[in-house]
């Protein structure tokens, strides 16, 4: 019965994002990505991931979905697609996307241990409760990791706010 929830669960959440990609409107690609972020709550909670659920809930499907639906409304209100009718970057999007899934099917097949990803696979947590072994495990196991995530977003708060100053810039000179 749990498998069969589980996969259930994973077929919506995987035809939710395949229907995003494809559908026109953005705001309906957004609305899209919200069921897909729910769905892979729903599957943290399946697999005990209590603490997990609730943030893929809070900080992504709440507050980072809101922010995409203000920079779409804010920058395409009219609905129109800018991008309609070029063929050349539609080649390089299919060229990058299957780039990129050739690296996603190298990693799977070849394995972790292959690509030198240190600790895999992890070894079985079995102390204390949900939240005390994400911690402990982030910051014994994948310290090294953390950092380097959180250096860059830090070089990707640096460059946007570069281009805003930029932006701002440029308008103030009109």
């Amino acid at each position: 019965m749990e498998v069969a929830f589980f996969a259930a669960i994973g077929l919506i959440a995987i035809l939710s994002s395949a229907t995003m990609i494809v559908v026109r409107k953005p705001v309906h690609s957004a609305l899209l990505l919200v069921v897909t972020l729910f769905c892979v709550a729903v599957l943290y909670l399946s697999l005990a991931g209590e603490f997990l659920a609730a943030v893929q809930v809070f900080v992504y499907a709440g507050a980072v979905m809101v922010l995409f639906l203000f920079v779409i409304t804010l920058l395409n209100p009219s609905g129109e697609d800018p991008l309609a009718g070029s063929r050349r970057i539609a080649i390089v999007a299919v060229v990058a996307a299957g780039a990129l899934l050739a690296v996603v099917v190298a990693g799977l097949t070849a394995g972790a241990v292959a690509l030198g990803i240190p600790n895999y696979p992890p070894p079985p947590i079995t102390w204390g409760d949900n939240i005390q072994a994400i911690g402990r495990s982030l910051f014994t196991d994948y310290l090294f990791l953390f950092e380097a995530t959180s250096l860059l977003l830090l070089i990707a708060l640096v460059g946007a706010s570069a281009l805003a100053k930029g932006q701002l810039g440029r308008m103030g000179r009109r």
